[in-house]
């Protein structure tokens, strides 16, 4: 009695997986096996029926999303989740079996209510769908790579420009600044990551044009601030151990005048015209006290001249014959010219002796 049971048993479970093995085989996505069994028994293809409901719903859900995410982004998030979604919707197209468009199952249909009408322009819009928002996920893929090295490599050289030491340094992080900023504008426009950088974009090259334009004119005020000490010094250098000729005080008069020149060249949004300023009142100092000493440099060397000349006509006149007065008062009046000569100029040697002299001799005559 056992064993009949069992029996019973094994033959109904052999019966039950030889039948669902044979349903498999039928609802197999070939036409050949399915066309005919759809004719004559479309029951048997229920399990593809509802596969088939499964996978339209689902594709047709998951390209209205995918279109939303991406064709109407707003963030790198909805790009990833909108090619999360198409990606799955093309697995649901690919589970319609193209050789069954048209075919509307009518007994499953009647009794599920289907909503499909698997027609090729339906399926091949969709898949044209998903074929253009494939390229669009692509296209966005690669703009936000680009933006993300872009901003990376600006964001990095603005921090290296701040920390640079030299020159060479702060050339090398401009022209990574700049290398960031032609990446950017590799982007399209048209993506979101084109509308997110142009943003960014803009910020970088104000930045970028005042950076330069203050490292320009820092070049441009060290260039002139260089060349102004250079002809300070060599003023200094003129001024040395004096006294000095008129025509040396006024070459060095020269040349601080040419230094304050360079330095009143330097406008004021350079970075270095605080230092030029400084520099200029000192310069503007120094000029004034070398033409003070060319002035009086010029005046003493008149004023000894004059006396030179009125005491060789004074000589050349008959002394013995003048009155001692007249003698006297023309040896006032050189006196007085050599007492125009200032100490501290090449005249003032020789004026001191003559003026000694004069004074004797004015002294004998009293």
């Amino acid at each position: 009695m056992v064993l009949r049971t069992f029996g019973c048993l094994g033959s109904a479970l052999v019966t039950v997986a030889g039948l669902a093995g044979v349903t498999w085989v039928l609802n197999l996505p070939y036409p050949m096996i399915r066309w005919p069994v759809a004719k004559t028994a479309p029951l048997i293809l229920l399990p593809s029926y509802i596969k088939m409901d499964h996978d339209y719903r689902q594709a047709v859900s998951l390209v209205a999303q995918a279109d939303q995410l991406v064709n109407q982004a707003t963030s790198a998030s909805d790009i990833e989740l909108g090619e999360t979604k198409v990606t799955l919707a093309q697995e649901h197209l690919d589970g319609l079996p193209v050789w069954f468009l048209g075919y509307y199952p009518t007994a499953y249909c009647g009794f599920v209510g289907c909503r499909w009408q698997f027609t090729l322009d339906e399926f091949e819009t969709a898949r044209s769908e998903i074929g253009r928002m494939e390229a669009v996920v692509f296209q966005e893929r690669n703009a936000q790579n680009l933006m993300q090295e872009g901003t990376l490599a600006v964001d990095g050289a603005q921090q290296a420009f701040q920390t640079a030491e030299s020159g060479t340094d702060r050339a090398t992080a401009l022209t990574t600044w700049q290398r960031g900023m032609d990446k950017l504008n590799e982007i399209p426009p048209e993506t979101l990551a084109g509308r997110q950088s142009s943003t960014k974009l803009e910020a970088y090259e104000r930045d970028y044009q005042q950076v330069t334009g203050n490292v320009a004119g820092g070049d441009r005020s060290n260039t002139l601030v260089d060349a102004a000490k250079a002809f300070a010094y060599q003023a200094a250098i003129a001024a040395q151990n004096p006294p000095h000729p008129a025509a040396t005080w006024e070459r060095a008069a020269g040349l601080w005048e040419t230094a304050i020149a360079r330095l009143e060249d330097i406008p004021v949004q350079d970075p270095g015209y605080g230092q030029a300023q400084v520099l200029l009142a000192e310069y503007q100092a120094n000029l004034g006290i070398i033409q003070e000493n060319a002035a009086r440099e010029e005046a003493s060397a008149q004023a000894l001249d004059s006396a030179i000349e009125k005491n060789t006509r004074m000589l050349a006149q008959n002394l013995e014959g003048m009155d001692r007065n007249q003698i006297a008062s023309l040896m006032q009046d050189i006196i007085n010219d050599l007492e125009k000569v200032q100490p501290g100029t090449t005249s003032h040697s020789r004026a001191s002796e003559m003026l000694r002299s004069a004074n004797q001799k004015l002294a004998q005559l009293k």
